[in-house]
């Protein structure tokens, strides 16, 4: 199959220079991030914004899905000094919110639960105003290692179904009822706690199978949705079937709405943690009274 070309609405370009800074920040602290081993094409823009979506428990995964880049090498044990390295560039960096995810590792007894959970409480000691967003693998369908990361406290909990029932076969290792299951698990162990999912398009789903995804999240009880293109980091990877336009994207944002999510992010460029910062601005401001 012949990779489409890129249309003019997907252009955004990497300027490596720009965020250097950043680079040597993370470079000294010993900290990974997905914007970096997942190829993301808003790099440039959040890291010369001083974003960045923190990538514990490694950088290596032992699931390997054919549209993620990252790396497929054997997993390191977990670094139980990383928490607290994230904490203090959290702080360094003056976040006021933050996203935290991992790969997954299906080679831990608890899949990195106790590490997610030690990293929220080191982030709320050292930076308390800081809301912290998690974005966790599916811990093999373990309500156990759900409940230790849900007890931390974060202000959103976030696990990717990523695509539609059919095209499953992308995603190695997962399933589709089960992420639906971590999502509503979350929310019977903390009712107060809203969650969160993504999905890529671009990867050969049809407009009606969309639907249905976002009708299941809801039923489950998610709350905040971003929907992004799906864009291959390499020939080595599963292709792009379709480059949707931006007007699709506004529709499938109108649709979700209808349905009942409080937040959507839909655009070309969208990422699970692209303008993280703004999920949840509507319960922040009622908090505030409606002033922001």
């Amino acid at each position: 199959m012949t990779i489409p070309r890129k249309p003019p609405w997907l252009q955004k370009k990497i300027n490596p220079a720009a965020h250097a800074d950043m680079e040597r920040l993370l470079g000294d602290q010993r900290l990974h991030t997905v914007c970096q081993e997942a190829m993301c094409p808003n790099i440039s823009e959040c890291f010369r914004n001083r974003q960045a979506t923190f990538l514990i428990l490694g950088k290596n995964c032992t699931r390997h899905c054919s549209f993620c880049n990252v790396s497929r090498e054997r997993p390191v044990p977990p670094d139980l000094s990383e928490p607290e390295r994230v904490a203090e560039t959290v702080t360094r960096l003056g976040l006021g919110h933050v996203v935290i995810t991992s790969p997954t590792r299906d080679d831990l007894s608890d899949g990195g639960a106790g590490l997610f959970a030690a990293t929220v409480r080191e982030i709320r000691s050292t930076s308390p105003k800081t809301r912290i967003e998690l974005l966790v693998p599916d811990f093999r369908g373990s309500r156990e290692s759900l409940r230790v990361v849900t007890e931390a406290g974060p202000d959103i909990l976030g696990h990717n179904v990523e695509t539609v029932p059919r095209l499953y076969d992308i995603r190695s290792g997962a399933d589709y009822q089960r992420s639906l299951a971590v999502l509503r698990h979350a929310a019977e162990l903390s009712p107060s706690l809203p969650t969160k999912s993504g999905i890529m398009v671009g990867l050969g789903e049809r407009e009606a199978e969309v639907r249905e995804v976002l009708a299941d999240l809801r039923r489950v009880g998610c709350v905040y949705l971003s929907i992004g293109q799906y864009l291959a980091p390499s020939r080595r990877h599963y292709p792009v079937q379709e480059f949707i336009r931006p007007e699709q994207f506004a529709s499938y944002r109108e649709q979700a709405l209808a349905l009942g999510f409080a937040h959507v992010e839909s655009g070309p460029y969208v990422r699970s943690s692209y303008l993280a910062e703004n999920y949840g601005a509507e319960r922040r401001q009622g908090e505030n009274g409606g002033t922001g």
